[in-house]
């Protein structure tokens, strides 16, 4: 079992890692639209949704991984009703390559994030 770590990447805001990778699977922690630096992106749910993938491409990376090899994805949403939007910007990510993936509404997120994102994948 290997901790991943990168300052690319907001670091975790509670007793807990950036992910973990054991054997050839990568598992994220779920990543909220916080920036390397630590600050929440303002802005509508569209562009919280980029900066969480940013933030878990800087992590697959450091895990060795990359969008190509996530298996399965979970989004937590705050509204049902910006599925759609959430699910464009996804789609931008998530092309060609489309793993497996749940999403839930939610009542609160942390920092009052308008989504978090987490993902499992193989470690190249």
């Amino acid at each position: 079992m290997k901790v991943i770590q990168t300052n690319h990447a907001p670091a975790a805001i509670g007793p807990y890692s950036q992910g973990i990778t054991v054997n050839n699977l990568f598992y994220s922690s779920g990543q909220i639209p916080l920036t390397a630096e630590g600050v929440m992106v303002d802005g509508d749910v569209k562009e919280q949704t980029h900066q969480v993938f940013k933030n878990l491409q800087a992590v697959l990376e450091e895990a060795g991984a990359s969008l190509d090899t996530v298996v399965k994805a979970t989004v937590f949403i705050k509204d049902m009703n910006e599925f759609a939007a959430i699910n464009e910007v996804y789609g931008e990510y998530f092309s060609t390559h489309k793993p497996a993936r749940s999403c839930v509404e939610v009542a609160r997120l942390p920092k009052d994030a308008l989504v978090e994102i987490e993902v499992v994948a193989l470690v190249k």
